[in-house]
């Protein structure tokens, strides 16, 4: 088998949802969404090639990104397959018809089985990290999620994240706030890295109305990282 038909299949077994208008995948941690200076592959040349291959297109193959997820974290990623579906989807996402639920594997005990939080958070460029706040100030941005304990054990806690609002590193920051740091996340405060450099960040499910039928779709994507489900099996709160 080339590299090409390789390639190919690790994408197509990536593959959560695919039709005339739409492709959904499940990026790996570490895995960037779209190009950057570093020069690695992204998921979207990935899975622009994939389409290529299999529908046999000459040229130039159309692949729009309708959301990022930061690279350290694993998940369910939205493309268009279609210049009308890009269009519709990215105002989808402008209006908040997207509802995306992630799971997060943090340290310690979070102050209670479920909670929303509110803050108002700043990008800060220097060091690409969001400042928490719980006070509003101008420039910065509310933020709001909701989330439940699924799971607790001595060290650490599985947790379901609601994401209301989309803001730069907010799960992220907002959960290191409270105390409870993502596992493997040193930038906001994890006792240790992971060996790939990943956080235990995944996004696991994300609905919305498809672009064109308006049928509600809803899109689970398994985590990688087998910890998720070893903590469900043995520390699972009902």
């Amino acid at each position: 088998m080339n590299q090409n038909n390789t390639d190919y299949q690790e994408i197509a077994n990536r593959i959560l949802y695919e039709d005339n208008h739409l492709i959904i995948a499940n990026k790996m941690p570490g895995e960037l969404v779209q190009g950057d200076d570093t020069g690695d592959v992204p998921l979207l040349e990935k899975v622009r090639e994939y389409i290529r291959i299999k529908y046999n297109k000459p040229g130039n193959v159309f692949c729009g990104l309708v959301h990022r997820i930061d690279r350290p974290v694993s998940g369910a990623v939205v493309f268009a397959k279609t210049s009308k579906a890009l269009t519709r989807t990215n105002e989808m996402v402008k209006n908040r018809s997207f509802s995306k639920h992630y799971w997060a594997i943090v340290e310690g005990k979070t102050p209670n089985l479920c909670d929303t939080l509110v803050n108002y958070l700043k990008k800060n460029s220097v060091n690409n990290k969001t400042l928490v706040s719980k006070n509003e100030y101008s420039g910065w941005q509310r933020a709001e999620l909701k989330y439940k304990v699924l799971a607790s054990s001595d060290r650490y806690s599985l947790l379901e994240i609601e994401l209301i609002t989309g803001r730069h590193h907010q799960i992220r920051a907002q959960l290191s706030n409270i105390g409870n740091p993502i596992k493997g996340d040193l930038k906001y405060g994890a006792k240790r890295s992971e060996s790939d450099r990943s956080i235990c960040l995944h996004a696991r499910t994300i609905s919305f109305p498809h672009p064109v039928s308006k049928e509600i779709l809803i899109i689970e994507a398994n985590p990688y990282n087998s910890l998720f489900f070893r903590l469900l099996e043995k520390n699972k709160i009902n």
